[in-house]
């Protein structure tokens, strides 16, 4: 038995663990739309909740977020996590699940990566090389 588990580990999140967190990544979405957190941080910042990754047993929830434009990301993490509790709460009344899962609020540093990978592409050097054909 232990063996299918961890067969399970290496081939990434169950469909289960990826439906409850579609579930909460919707959810959640609805809560910070309307606006019920009173933080500085979050008043003048829309927040874009990007993805929520599951514990295998549902009960831990990493919740990935960007503020629109990127900007003050430190600042909308650590308030957003400040207010996970309160957050959990109003979580627990609108999904149906057996139990609310804790919330950890993390920067999805993603849209950052992607864009230094397009810098990257569009430089200079790494067009010369594409022209030339890879020949060495």
């Amino acid at each position: 038995m232990k063996r299918a588990a961890k067969g399970r580990q290496d081939q990434g999140p169950s469909q289960r663990q990826l439906r409850a967190g579609e579930l909460i990544r919707h959810a959640l979405a609805d809560i910070l739309r309307q606006g019920d957190l009173h933080d500085e941080a979050l008043e003048t910042t829309s927040v874009t909740v990007t993805e929520v990754r599951m514990s295998p047993d549902l009960r831990h929830a990493a919740c990935f977020v960007q503020p629109l434009g990127g900007v003050h990301a430190g600042e909308v993490v650590d308030a957003l996590n400040r207010h996970a509790k309160f957050l959990r709460g109003r979580l627990g009344r609108e999904i149906d699940m057996k139990f609310t899962p804790d919330l950890r609020f993390m920067h999805d540093e993603s849209f950052d990566e992607a864009a230094r990978m397009d810098r990257l592409f569009n430089s200079p050097a790494v067009r010369r090389d594409i022209a030339g054909g890879g020949e060495e």
